[in-house]
């Protein structure tokens, strides 16, 4: 079940107060997972079942997306704040260095947690942060297009497309190679937090920026990208082994950017051997 955790995180000009939304479910070694921009923490639903058997599996709502508030007036949604964001989380959740899986911009943030140390090991499914500049400029395009139409588009018409196997291909096609496998309430609850997600905006601008150039040295990471990723396309999967040597690679065949609803039980064999 959903619940909420306040803490306090550290900035320069003082503490400043923070509530997340979460759901936790399961027992065994902790598991922090980390969703894409503009989605919400069901994305992981599809293996969160499979998980929960081994793993304490926590899925949180990042600032400003979800049922979580935006980050408090002033703080920006960057790697540091949200690197000092999700630390502190842990600490109130009581989650004592955890294995760490994120997708998209949740990898991205897996990854600086791993680099931070204050994680025991990264799963990362198709990470932002490997493309090129061209690569990037397509992608922020197509997420800016993605939000722009889940805005404009009146909940009425995104309920009378999503029961229909052809609607939710129009509606999700671009993150799911297997669009109709998404329950209708999915991908109407997943457009409505698209559209009204208030950190969208700001995680996107800070994003112009990054480009991960780094090693994740001394814990266990592995990489995992779609066959069928039209976000983040599966080169960037090459570029990622070659910045972090001792990653393990994985395809995810017939798998686009969001493979969770892909295959489940694939993404769940990976994120459980990726957290051994």
């Amino acid at each position: 079940m959903p619940a909420t955790v306040s803490f306090k995180v550290p900035t320069p000009s003082g503490p400043r107060p923070m509530t997340v939304s979460y759901a936790r479910e399961g027992d065994g070694e902790p598991l922090l997972l980390l969703h894409g921009i503009g989605h919400h923490r069901q994305a992981w639903d599809p293996v969160i079942p499979v998980l929960a058997k081994e793993r304490d599996v926590v899925a949180v709502d990042l600032p400003g997306f979800g049922e979580s508030p935006a980050l408090p007036g002033g703080l920006a949604h960057d790697l540091p704040t949200m690197t000092a964001v999700l630390t502190a989380l842990c600490a109130a959740l009581g989650l004592e260095r955890p294995h760490v899986a994120g997708n998209s911009l949740g990898g991205l943030l897996a990854l600086e947690l791993g680099r931070a140390g204050v994680v025991r090991s990264v799963t990362a499914l198709s990470p932002a942060g490997f493309w090129s500049e061209a690569e990037r400029r397509y992608a922020f395009g197509v997420l800016s297009a993605m939000r722009g139409i889940a805005r404009r588009t009146p909940p009425s018409v995104v309920e009378r497309l999503a029961p229909s196997a052809a609607g939710r291909t129009l509606l999700t096609s671009t993150i799911y190679a297997r669009p109709a496998r998404r329950p209708a309430a999915a991908v109407v609850a997943e457009t409505r937090a698209l559209a009204q997600a208030p950190g969208f905006t700001e995680t996107l601008r800070s994003g112009r920026a990054v480009r991960w150039t780094e090693d994740v040295p001394g814990l266990p990471v592995t990489v995992a990208w779609g066959s069928r990723d039209r976000l983040l396309v599966p080169r960037q999967g090459v570029r990622a082994k070659a910045v972090i040597p001792r990653a393990r690679l994985v395809r995810l065949p017939g798998c686009g950017h969001v493979p969770m609803n892909d295959d489940p039980a694939l993404v769940a064999r990976v994120l459980l051997d990726g957290s051994r």
